[in-house]
This record gives C-alpha cells, structure tokens and sequence, in this order.
C-alpha cells in the first residue's frame, strides 16, 4: 500500500490542466459496446478507475487500441457473452463502480448483462434499485442472487415505456438511455439525471445514431432505432479536478491557472467557491485564482449561517463538498456543510480536527466548520485515505500545513486523480510518493 509523503507551506505558482472527466469517461467506455463499428474517444483520463474498465473491455472481446495519450480506439465486433458466467469476470467487475454500466448496453444489444455487485468508495449504501427498476419496466426480467451477490438482467425484447425515475441517479439514468436506444418504440424519462457528464453521453450517443431529445433536462425521451454506428468522442475536463485546484489556491495562499476548463459546463462551482470568499475570474475559458491571505465566508441575507449543501445537477455536486470543508477551516467565519446523498463522505473529518482544524460534526450528514482565518496553521499528522474525494481534501489539508504529513492508501486518490503528485509538484509543491 502506497502513501504519500508531503511536506506543508509551500506556496504555488503556475498553469495546471484538468485532467478528462473520470465520470464521464466511465459512461462513454461502457457505450463502445453498443455497436460493433470503432468507437475512438479522446481525453481519457489515465487513472485506475478508468485502466480497470478499460481491461473490463477487453476482457468481454472488446478491441482496444491506444492511439496516443488519452485517445484509444474501441470495436466491438466480438464481444463475447459468455465471459459474464466466468470467475474472472466476477472479480474484475466487483472491483469497480463504473462496472455497472456495462449492463444496460449488453441487454441493450444482447439481450442480457450480468455482474457482480460492484466496488468502489466506501462512503455509504449506494442502491442500483433505479438502474434496474428501469430495466424491467423496458421489459427485462431481473434476478439478484444474494449469495453470490450477481445482479442478471435479460430480456428477449425490450420495448419503450414512460418511467419516472424514483431518483435522479445518475448512472442510473445513464444505463436506462444505454438500454433504451435500442429498444422498441419510444421511452420517456423523467426524473432524468442532466448534469454535463450525462449530457455528452446522450450527445455520443446521438452521434451513434440514436434518437434523443431533451438532452439537458430532467425529460428524456428515446425513440428507438435497431442498431447504432461508430463515432468519435472527446471527454470534458473534471470539474470535480478543477473545484479541487480552486480549493488549493485558496488553502495555500497560491497563485494558479486553470486551463481549458470549459467554464459553461460547471454550474455553481464557481460560485459556492466565491461563498467562501475566494477570488476568482474567468478569462477564456480559464480561471485565474489570485494568492489570498483572507478569505471570509458569507452569511445568508438575513444574517444566518451560510449552509452549503449537495443536491442532483443543477445542484451542487457532493463530489466536491469534502473540498469546501476543507477549504472552510481556514476561512474566516463559520459555515454548515450538509452532504445529504452519503451518510459516511463527512467521516474523515476526525482527520481534520487532529490537525487543528475546528470542525462540529454534528451527524452523518452534517459538519459545522469555525474558520481559523489563518490565525492557527494546521499541523503534519499521519492519516489514511478512506476514499478518493476525502483523499484529495486531506492532500490539500496537509499541504496547507506546518510539518510533515503521512496519506496512507493513496491507490484511492489514484483511482481518479491522474499522476497528481507530479502535476501538483511542478507548480511548488513538495510529495513524495513512498
């Protein structure tokens, strides 16, 4: 198990480029099996998340080709079913969130997909009821075997339907298109998922042949055509990546850019960012985030504590609500953090308050954060990662701080941040991988 080495107060200067979107890149993989024509998709992010489902691919028959960096090309002319029956198949696919998506474009084209209950973060009970509710109101019948924990879906004909989605998931959302555009007929989605990730898997997909409107809001509707062609897809920048380089500059006083961000596509992270105080501007599509001493968190217009709290797109996202509380400690003024989709996200908190950080962690959901303005330095300690978004919140916390810091289990900070340690390293930093 790896760990990182880092040593606080140093303050940065310089460019750094967002990585492609490992959400979006986890969607627009699983949609390759959707036509057996070459599927070429740019901006891949090299990150372990994305390198397991790659191999996946690979795994059920899937040409992979690596055309330069972040580009490949997929085809998949011979997918090969029977592979979902196999032990194998049952490991690489448990070890993977994303690996649920593959469900919905084999019953799509196949007529079944299975898979083991999927990994991933250990930041509370995260259902897959919506992606199968919807498998079956489009005519799949649905099997889940408690002992070995394989979800099977198969259908020998899949037809369009009304569905009012009892959450707006969004790989729910994204498996139930993948099924639709190639069932029979016309569905309809409402309570549709429509954050920018999903918007550019409804976009490759159309590009495809498929037939969606409504592209943006919570109504989707599918009319479905019997087969789909290759395309070409470039990936968003992360803005999971870009909200963490914003709460960077911030906790170390630094000077950064953040290039090709694709501004229009962030909703309110910028925004909630200027919440707490933080100077930022756009120019082009970049932004410019000035070194600041202070920053100080606003208060509502009657005088209330601000509440900054996550909720589905055009919500703010919860992947970024573990960076704004660390971001908050050392602001000026006090703000309540409400993570309301994860009951174990506000978990590493204990992390924080060891450092000297002044954190009320009033439940599961909820953390109240009293701002040092800098008037205390965080303090180096030795903690573990216990997942990828708290993993970079602790990254930045230690690199805000007095002393040397130890992050053990960074293969989580590796399953979605792609050589992090050396992009953070060329603008100042000081981590070493250990």
């Amino acid at each position: 198990m790896g760990s990182f080495e880092i040593h606080g107060g140093n303050k940065l200067k310089g460019e750094i480029t967002p990585q492609g979107a490992k959400n979006e890149a986890l969607q627009v993989l699983n949609a390759v099996l959707l036509t057996p024509e070459k599927v070429i998709i740019s901006n891949l992010p090299d990150i372990i998340d994305v390198n397991k489902l790659i191999n996946l691919l690979q795994a059920l028959g899937v040409k992979v080709e690596k055309l330069e960096k972040g580009k490949y090309s997929f085809q998949a002319d011979e997918v090969d079913v029977d592979y979902m029956l196999t032990e194998e198949f049952k490991e690489k696919g448990g070890g993977l969130r994303g690996s649920i998506m593959i469900v919905g474009p084999l019953l799509a084209r196949f007529g079944k997909g299975y898979i083991p209950k999927p990994g991933g973060d250990k930041i509370g009970r995260r259902r897959l009821d919506t992606h199968f509710l919807g498998f079956q109101k489009l005519g799949a019948n649905f099997n889940y075997d408690s002992k070995t924990n394989f979800f099977k879906a198969e259908a020998s004909k899949l037809k369009g339907c009304y569905m009012l989605l009892d959450e707006a998931s969004v790989t729910g959302t994204a498996n139930i298109v993948m099924t639709a555009v190639m069932a029979e007929g016309t569905t309809t989605i409402y309570n549709a998922a429509c954050e920018p990730y999903l918007q550019q898997l409804c976009k490759m997909l159309n590009s495809m042949g498929a037939k969606i409107t409504g592209v943006g809001s919570n109504l989707l509707t599918i009319e479905g055509v019997k087969k789909l062609k290759g395309c070409e897809h470039r990936v968003l920048p992360d803005m999971i990546e870009i909200g963490s380089f914003i709460g960077l500059a911030a906790m170390t006083q630094s000077e950064i850019t953040i290039k090709n961000v694709s501004y229009d596509n962030l909703g309110q992270i910028p925004s909630i960012f200027r919440r707490l105080g933080i100077k930022l501007e756009r120019r082009g599509d970049d932004i410019h985030i000035p070194a600041q001493e202070h920053y100080e968190i606003e208060s509502f217009i009657d005088g209330s504590v601000m509440t900054i709290a996550d909720a589905p797109w055009p919500g703010f996202t919860p992947d970024l609500l573990s960076i704004i509380l660390v971001v908050a400690t050392q602001a000026k003024g006090s703000v309540l953090i409400h993570q309301k989709m994860f009951e174990s996200r506000l978990f590493f908190t204990d992390k924080l308050m060891e450092m000297g950080a002044q954190v009320i962690l009033c439940d599961p959901h909820r953390a109240n954060v009293i701002g040092l303005d800098r008037t205390t330095s965080l303090r180096g300690i030795t903690m573990t990662s216990p997942d990828i978004r708290a993993g970079v919140s602790l990254l930045i916390a230690a690199l805000s701080a007095e002393g040397t810091s130890i992050i053990k289990n960074i293969e989580q900070i590796d399953r979605g941040y792609e050589d992090i340690e050396l992009r953070l390293n060329n603008l100042g930093a000081d981590i070493r991988r250990i």
